[in-house]
């Protein structure tokens, strides 16, 4: 297995010299993904990038995900990507910090307390059968997108377990969350050079998608403020509470922004890429989709799934552990240096950019055996006692972890068992399967997948 040396003298980070620069980015534009892992293979696990007037460090080791993200969180601050986002997410919970992150955090944490969670199980079966219903129409007949179906059914579920609000009425969140994602995305590329007003297309998308979103979270928060839930204990209630006593109206309403729109986004869009690619992954290994069909045949018979099947369903817990492997959610982790640090021994200067990249670490050949292979089976436990904590963090780790990770798995799983237990999806012939790395990881262009019965 490798190992680092944490001590010693301090080291110069290695990386492509300067003179690669546009080379780098024009790579960076096209597959980033192809990039972190090659230049990892090329320079090792840690690696700085030159590109223009900034330079990235590339961390790829559990020590220094360890490091960054749980031993000294207080130093790395949100950094390149997140920063970009803020401009359509404000200051929520994926992008603040400091007393602002821990006063969000302290509103938002008891809705996600495991006793709480545990009883959402019924809502996300229900939303689970009505997928299934729907699916289960188009038996035979013409290719349907799965990942915007997850993309529905995430929504759906979000607001009946999180908020107590029905969001099958705001049909374009999904669209606009796209559009805010790009504009990220190409902030980040083009380093921010192209200025705001810039009437480009995509500029163009995204302020409508930005007008789109302020417009859905107003209609949510005066729905709730004129009808109150009776126990008020849903996130959105809380925080209407919380911004009540706000002595300034406009500070009120932009916190109430920021943190829905933020949980818009995150409580959706991972559970829908997850799924995305369980489906996909699994039509590919079909020995898999009939592992996860016994199972669920077993396990849930013709009822429907309850909180209590989760320990039970454990083979689909497996595969989904091994999809977020290979494509987790949150591919990347952006961190900036609030003062100069040493990382694994090698120099960071205070202001750097810092990347642990959880897509890379997650296929560490020393950490992981055939690291590209797709095997359910090595999340057994048998197979995971003595891997390293931080080889895998799909969810983030430290402080600043995901904190809907325990519902996104038991809706994952959930959802997943399902689904194959009555039906069989097959992704199109010769259609290409990529990767999009933008905010989360999700399918590039869409899914098209045909459905047949399972038996």
């Amino acid at each position: 297995m490798t190992t680092i040396d944490l001590t010693g003298a301090r080291r110069a980070v290695p990386g492509p010299p300067r003179s690669e620069t546009l080379s780098l980015l024009a790579r960076m534009a096209r597959d980033r993904l192809t990039v972190m892992t090659s230049v990892s293979q090329q320079y090792g696990d840690a690696v700085r990038l030159r590109l223009g007037p900034k330079s990235m460090y590339f961390f790829n080791h559990p020590d220094h995900a360890k490091y960054v993200l749980a031993d000294n969180p207080g130093n790395f601050v949100k950094g390149i990507g997140l920063v970009h986002a803020r401009r359509a997410l404000g200051d929520g919970l994926l992008t603040s910090e400091g007393e602002l992150w821990k006063a969000q955090r302290k509103t938002i944490q008891p809705v996600f307390q495991a006793k709480r969670i545990a009883a959402k199980a019924d809502v996300i079966a229900q939303e689970a059968a009505g997928l299934v219903a729907k699916l289960r129409a188009h038996r035979g007949g013409e290719p349907i997108d799965i990942s915007e179906e997850m993309t529905g059914l995430t929504l759906g579920v979000l607001g009946r377990a999180l908020l107590d609000a029905d969001l099958g009425a705001f049909e374009s969140i999904g669209h606009s969350f796209e559009a805010v994602q790009n504009q990220a995305m190409f902030e980040m590329m083009s380093l921010s050079t192209v200025p705001h007003w810039v009437p480009l297309p995509i500029q163009r998308r995204f302020h409508r998608a930005r007008a789109d979103l302020d417009r859905i979270v107003a209609r949510l928060a005066d729905e709730r403020r004129a009808n109150p839930t009776p126990d008020g204990d849903d996130i959105l209630s809380r925080l209407v509470e919380a911004t009540r006593n706000e002595p300034d109206p406009a500070v009120a309403h932009q916190r109430m922004r920021d943190e829905m729109v933020t949980l818009l986004l995150a409580g959706h869009e991972t559970t829908a890429s997850t799924l995305s690619w369980t489906f996909h992954l699994a039509d590919a290994h079909p020995e898999v989709w009939e592992r996860m069909h016994a199972e669920a045949v077993e396990v849930l018979g013709d009822r429907q799934p309850t909180f209590s099947d989760i320990p039970r369903l454990r083979y689909i817990t497996q595969v989904i552990q091994e999809v977020m492997r290979l494509y987790p959610p949150v591919w990347i982790l952006p961190r900036v240096t609030r003062e100069e640090d040493e990382i694994g021994g090698y120099h960071v200067p205070a202001g750097a950019d810092v990347l642990i990249c959880p897509y890379t670490l997650h296929r560490h050949p020393g950490f992981w055996e055939e690291p590209d292979r797709f095997d359910p089976d090595r999340f057994s436990p048998g197979r995971s006692s003595g891997r390293s904590r931080y080889a895998y963090i799909p969810f983030g780790a430290g402080p600043r972890v995901c904190v809907g990770s325990g519902l996104g798995m038991m809706e994952a799983t959930i959802v997943a068992a399902s689904v194959v237990r009555e039906l069989r999806l097959s992704t199109v012939p010769g259609y290409e399967v990529r990767g999009e790395p933008m905010l989360t990881l999700r399918v590039r262009g869409g899914l098209p997948m045909t459905v047949r019965s399972a038996a």
